[in-house]
């Protein structure tokens, strides 16, 4: 799935940004910058990819014998 986000401007001047394709905790490392230049955010709701774990690199070693 793709990363997206999806900003709405309110007459009244408030901003939504909801952000999809994006599991757990990096959705909040994803928007970090629009809502710092945007101000403070007065509430966030976690939808159900926040509570998804989120993918890991995988690494993998090999010994020498």
């Amino acid at each position: 799935m793709k990363r997206e986000m999806v900003i709405q401007i309110a007459p009244d001047g408030s901003i939504s940004l909801e952000v999809k394709g994006v599991k757990g905790g990096e959705c909040i490392d994803f928007s970090k910058f629009l809502e710092e230049a945007l101000g403070d955010v007065i509430q966030r709701e976690k939808t159900s990819e926040y509570y998804q774990e989120a993918p890991r690199g995988e690494v993998s070693t090999q010994r020498g014998e």
